[in-house]
């Protein structure tokens, strides 16, 4: 493990301390559909994923996310086989978060709806382990399909059982609206709520309840899908079959919206680069400045992007003088809620 991390973040109050930005796996789960729309990143090499989540590791990154939908099993199985090879005092230190509730088919590489009954859930919640070559789930988090508070209250009762049983060390919920949340958060082994924060917005209101709890907030699309990355133009989109082409959740990449986010982000370029930060380090540094209980997590798919996303832990937060002027700038931002 890196011995230059200096930024850490606690899964909750008086919980588990990680390093203040984690992984996210989505993109190396491959091609998958989900409800007959593609739902991947596009063609995956599993030993360059595996590569990746290594040069994460050895910087000294220590929360790995994960989740059955994504490539339907298979980044659960890559993260299972990239924590196997490692020594058994390293993978100790990996935190490993996964969820359920969305209902998948590995053989044909589909998913669609979702089942969140408690046999369902225990049944995800052994094939998840299986996947991962795990004992234990560190944080297992509701990805969706608890549609009532009754059927949260449900849920959470179904993951209480699971903590007492030992096959999980604590869970939240990647569903972030109000009720849900509340539901979560009203019990002692929920630690964490997933929720997109980014420099263009975030939802107050989660925030905010996150806090009254004392939750982490685990940040996904922390890049924006990768439009903070500055790589991304109006003749250079992701590739035909990337999510992020076909999409009802975001809209960075549409061709009518684009050019309005690359503006946002020519606003604020200047300001995310400052002390010679790459646009990276400055958007993954703006959310550690945002809130101190926010952990990024930024997808990887190579060993060099793993390596640059964990170098804001030696870095540290955006000076709070610019990250103030760009919460100002981007005032009227819709993904401010």
């Amino acid at each position: 493990m890196s011995t230059t991390t200096t930024e850490t973040r606690s899964l909750g109050v008086g919980g588990r301390q990680l390093a203040a930005v984690g992984v996210g796996t989505w993109a190396l789960g491959g091609p998958f559909t989900f409800d007959g729309r593609d739902a991947g990143w596009g063609e995956v090499d599993d030993a360059e994923s595996i590569r990746a989540l290594h040069a994460a590791i050895h910087a000294g990154v220590t929360l790995i996310d994960s989740a059955p939908a994504y490539g339907t099993g298979h980044s659960e199985r890559v993260v299972g086989q990239a924590l196997a090879a490692l020594p058994a005092t390293v993978r100790e230190s990996v935190a490993v978060a996964t969820k359920f509730g969305l209902r998948i088919d590995e053989g044909r590489r589909t998913g669609g709806g979702n089942d969140v009954r408690p046999e369902a859930i225990r049944a995800e919640c052994e094939a998840s382990l299986r996947r991962l070559g795990l004992d234990t789930v560190d944080l297992y988090q509701l990805h969706g399909g608890a549609e009532t508070v009754a059927a949260a209250e449900d849920v959470v009762a179904t993951c209480e059982e699971l903590l007492a049983e030992g096959k999980i060390r604590s869970f939240g919920t990647a569903q972030d609206d109000a009720e849900t949340l509340a539901v979560f958060a009203g019990s002692d082994g929920c630690v964490a709520v997933q929720t997109q924060v980014n420099v263009f917005g975030w939802t107050a209101a989660t925030l905010d309840a996150a806090r009254a709890h004392g939750l982490a907030v685990l940040a996904r699309s922390p890049l924006a899908m990768g439009m903070l990355s500055g790589k991304y133009h109006s003749a250079n989109r992701p590739q035909a079959g990337d999510v992020r082409l076909d999409t009802p959740y975001w809209d960075y990449f549409d061709a009518d919206t684009m050019p309005g986010w690359l503006q946002r982000l020519d606003t604020v370029r200047e300001l995310l680069t400052v002390g010679g930060r790459t646009l990276v380090q400055g958007a993954l540094g703006y959310l550690l400045a945002l809130d101190p209980s926010i952990i990024p997590l930024p997808g990887i798919r190579t060993e060099q992007q793993a390596r640059e996303n964990a170098s804001v832990l030696s870095l540290g937060p955006l000076p709070q003088a610019e990250t103030a002027e760009i919460t100002a700038l981007l005032a009227d931002s819709p993904e401010r809620r």
